[in-house]
């Protein structure tokens, strides 16, 4: 605005007018060298700090622009189908529910894979209680009349353990998880599997994951995060460059663990590092988005913070461990571009945070000072619009592209999970909530790695 302000009031004239008045003081004995050092400084941190801000701006457009793109090449492709599908053949799937105190939900997600359109004598349903103390082994045992049910308890050892006791019983060239606060639709399975069946080099399949019945705002903004991932991983997908292989229902060839070894603690996302070990060793990763899982997400604030705390620890880390393969070629879009763009990521929204915080305590600071001087100034003072004062720097411009993009995201994904209604106010609720609070689980994520302090998994 300092810029357009010269343009528009005559830049020479208030050039002219500072040196005449920078003469006069030096006239009378004043020194302005110090004042005028100290402006430099400032001017060089401010264009260092707008140097960086656009930067990471652009990285971002950039990001938003590259699946838009991606979309519109391969629109073609993206088919949602209704109805029973069929394969010409049925293999045989072992479906693993690991439960650690989750006795109100775990009997909705057993009956969901029970219910699955799938032969009941190809699939075989693996239940493990994890160490529970609220009662999940009662609700268990209610199942275990099923005879394709088997039933395991061991001592807690967090999910990734649970998971290998099901590996170490597996008899089925397929394996899938569901976890135990998720439901799964009836056409899912075979959806999935039908990936399977057309490409043999496929290693996994993951589904379209949303949430199940949203009550309150933050749950309803995490309905429009879920379907702005449901469009984020089918390009992902289709990029060949997914870094995640959630706990809802993905399906694995039994190949993958023979070859690369039992899950593993992963930083509490074991469902992340699984899906790195595959990238770095050229495993196929496909997105199915056409199955359809349902997950309860966190109702509060402090919830969703420990959640996403924990899964922003596991991709912090995750991605130092597998380093080596960032920016090479041989590793495809994961190594070139899902990583780097997921640490710009981190970057640009702890970063604008930080620089938003900054101003607003300048400003409140600057308030402060007026009111040690001159107190508040309670005089009415009439309001006109002048169009002069609009923002017209293409920056802004920038921003409001990226929201009309995460939008456009947010509305396909919703598109794909066949929700009817296509358009809700509730949807921006997702931009208020995850603006706020996403950042800060963000920069303490970074926090807990420099400190090697581990997040809670609740």
């Amino acid at each position: 605005m300092r810029g357009s302000c010269l343009r528009q009031h005559g830049s020479e004239d208030v050039i002219m007018y500072l040196s005449k008045y920078a003469l006069r003081l030096r006239s009378e004995g004043v020194c302005i060298q110090p004042a005028k050092c100290y402006i430099k400084k400032e001017h060089i941190m401010a264009s260092f700090s707008d140097i960086t801000l656009y930067i990471l701006v652009f990285l971002s457009v950039y990001v938003q622009v590259f699946f838009l793109i991606t979309f519109i090449e391969n629109r073609k492709k993206i088919v949602t189908r209704k109805g029973g599908i069929k394969l010409l053949n049925y293999p045989a799937v072992t479906i693993a529910v690991p439960s650690w105190n989750e006795k109100d939900t775990v009997g909705k997600t057993v009956n969901s894979v029970l219910n699955l359109n799938y032969p009941e004598d190809k699939i075989k349903i693996f239940l493990i209680d994890d160490g529970s103390t609220d009662g999940t082994m009662e609700e268990i045992k209610k199942f275990e009349k099923y005879s394709n049910v088997k039933i395991f308890q061991k001592q807690n050892g967090g999910k990734h353990t649970a998971l290998n006791l099901a590996l170490e019983n597996l008899e089925t060239d397929f394996f899938g998880c569901l976890d135990a606060d998720s439901v799964a639709d009836p056409e899912s399975l075979v959806r999935i599997m039908s990936y399977f069946e057309k490409d043999a080099s496929v290693m996994a399949v993951a589904p379209s994951v949303t949430v199940y019945e949203p009550k309150n705002i933050i749950q309803y903004a995490q309905k429009a995060e879920y379907h702005m991932g449901v469009y984020f991983k089918k390009m992902l997908g289709i990029l060949g460059a997914i870094n995640v292989t959630p706990g809802p229902l993905t399906v694995f060839r039994k190949k993958v663990f023979d070859d690369l070894g039992p899950y593993r603690h992963g930083h509490s996302t074991e469902d992340m590092e699984i899906a790195y070990r595959m990238q770095k060793n050229l495993y196929k990763i496909e997105h199915c988005n056409d199955a359809y899982v349902y997950t309860n997400t966190p109702k509060t604030v402090r919830k969703l913070y420990r959640q996403r705390l924990r899964w922003i620890y596991g991709f912090i880390n995750n991605t130092i461990d597998y380093r080596d393969v960032l920016f090479k070629k041989k590793y495809g879009n994961f190594a070139t571009f899902t990583l780097p763009m997921g640490v710009v990521s981190i970057f640009s929204v702890s970063f604008l945070f930080g620089r938003i915080a900054y101003n607003a305590g300048q400003f409140i600071y600057s308030k402060f000072l007026q009111f040690s001087t001159v107190g508040f100034d309670f005089s009415a003072r009439s309001f006109s619009f002048d169009p002069f004062f609009i923002n017209t720097r293409s920056f802004v411009f920038l921003i409001v592209l990226i929201y009309l993009l995460v939008l456009f995201a947010i509305l396909f994904g919703q598109k794909m999970t066949k929700e009817k209604n296509m358009f809700s106010l509730r949807i921006l609720y997702f931009f208020p909530v995850f603006g706020v609070i996403a950042p800060i689980w963000f920069l303490k994520g970074i926090y807990n790695t420099i400190l090697a302090r581990k997040p809670s998994w609740r």
